[in-house]
């Protein structure tokens, strides 16, 4: 099946586009952390030629634990991604938990994204994709991929079409999780683009007891394994310093291994372009 191509801008997602980046730290920390990171994300992005989106939750309503840190909220983090956006001139995504939450967001975000905890909540994905924007949802880790196409027509009852669909890896007994990449051709039979989250797919949901562990060692082989199977773009949790993040930092890609990494997806896309055999 042909797959619909998804335009922000000047940048295109799907058909024969090269791979899009995703990438921004798990949640806004401070302002001057997160700025500075998106700037050096942009700037590596340009140097390569590889389509940028920032990404950075405002809120993770999510966290193991309720001491958890949950990032600056509503109000300010939208500030800020909107000072983001407008300074560097590069779209922004971040996600939503509530339906009251979206219109203030879309008014900033150039892509909504749906948790994956949440994509199955007819309400919030049929809210989000009302506004007209570009709706990236997570496939939760508890789903099986065909399982993502009740969640597609969700969002076209609403006559949008801009929709990419994330995988970002499915349970595998408790506190793992496993990456299947037949999933990649199954989902993207459906006719939307295809992410693939090489970072969550390391995570170890509630590894740590009161917070989630994860093994960024295997980051690079899969995102490279995501490229090869086919997929449209890349979705990457980035940090300076993982080790000292305030959410995900076991699974997160140290800042100073993106360049090579991208250049590698960058030679694996060239390798395959016009190579692919028939499907027998």
């Amino acid at each position: 099946m042909k797959v619909e191509s998804v335009c922000l801008g000047n940048i295109k997602i799907g058909g024969a586009a090269l791979p899009a980046l995703i990438a921004g730290p798990c949640v806004i920390e401070d302002e001057e952390v997160t700025f500075a990171l998106a700037k050096e994300l942009s700037s590596i992005c340009h140097r390569l030629g590889v389509p940028f989106i920032f990404k950075a939750s405002y809120d993770k309503a999510n966290r193991t634990s309720l001491g958890s840190f949950r990032g600056p909220g509503l109000e300010k983090g939208l500030n800020l991604l909107k000072k983001i956006k407008e300074t560097l001139g590069v779209p922004v995504l971040s996600d939503v938990h509530c339906r009251t939450e979206i219109a203030r967001a879309a008014a900033v975000l150039d892509i909504i994204q749906i948790p994956a905890f949440l994509c199955r909540q007819t309400d919030l994905l049929v809210a989000a994709g009302e506004t007209g924007r570009v709706i990236n949802v997570k496939k939760g880790q508890f789903l099986s991929p065909w399982e993502v196409r009740p969640i597609i027509e969700k969002v076209l009852s609403t006559g949008n079409r801009r929709l990419l669909i994330t995988e970002r890896g499915t349970c595998f007994g408790y506190n793992q999780l496993v990456s299947d990449f037949r999933s990649l051709p199954i989902i993207r039979s459906f006719g939307f683009p295809v992410i693939y989250d090489a970072t969550h797919s390391v995570q170890q949901p509630g590894g740590h007891g009161q917070s989630s562990g994860g093994q960024r060692e295997f980051v690079l082989p899969l995102a490279r394994a995501a490229v090869a199977v086919g997929c449209d773009g890349l979705f990457l949790e980035v940090h300076p310093c993982p080790e000292k993040a305030l959410s995900d930092g076991p699974n997160m890609l140290p800042l100073h291994l993106l360049p090579g990494l991208l250049e590698q997806v960058l030679r694996i896309k060239a390798a395959l372009k016009n190579e692919e055999p028939e499907n027998p």
